[in-house]
């Protein structure tokens, strides 16, 4: 890897890191405070796609220190760089959750492309590669919380 556009790769992934801790968290939140005639389906797929969501995370700070760069060290720090928002609202409509949810991970599928074309920019394939398959994750969890509000 060149070391002229390492630190874009590095940063890319670390901003990806970030918004993938946010989303996780959020997820979460709506796992446990989802309420109403579809709470059970909601409840599983906020767990389920939170679950896919924190898998990826060790694999992007992975990809940061194989970068030679530091990753995330704090929740300040994910705070600095998070670009999906936080969710305190002590009551979320279920269907607002999903809309919401959609929201971020089309915010993370850009995020992915930033990596992505950092990565291709600096040679780096193995980053790449791996964006390929988060991509295509985060395309299914958005396909699955649109599909549950019908577009």
């Amino acid at each position: 890897m060149s070391q002229n556009n390492q630190p874009a790769v590095a940063d890319a992934l670390n901003a990806l890191l970030a918004d993938s801790f946010a989303l996780y968290l959020k997820t979460k939140n709506y796992h446990w405070h989802v309420q109403g005639p579809r709470f059970r389906e909601l409840h599983l797929l906020f767990d389920e796609q939170a679950t896919q969501i924190l898998a990826t995370t060790d694999l992007i700070a992975e990809r940061v220190r194989k970068n030679g760069a530091p990753t995330l060290r704090s929740i300040g720090d994910i705070a600095r760089r998070q670009s999906v928002r936080d969710d305190d609202a002590a009551m979320v409509e279920a269907d607002g959750m999903v809309r919401t949810l959609a929201a971020d991970n089309r915010t993370l599928l850009s995020q992915l492309k930033e990596v992505k074309a950092a990565a291709e920019g600096d040679g780096d394939i193995a980053t790449s590669g791996l964006v390929d398959t988060w991509a295509d994750e985060t395309e299914q969890r958005i396909w699955f919380l649109e599909a549950t509000l019908g577009y």
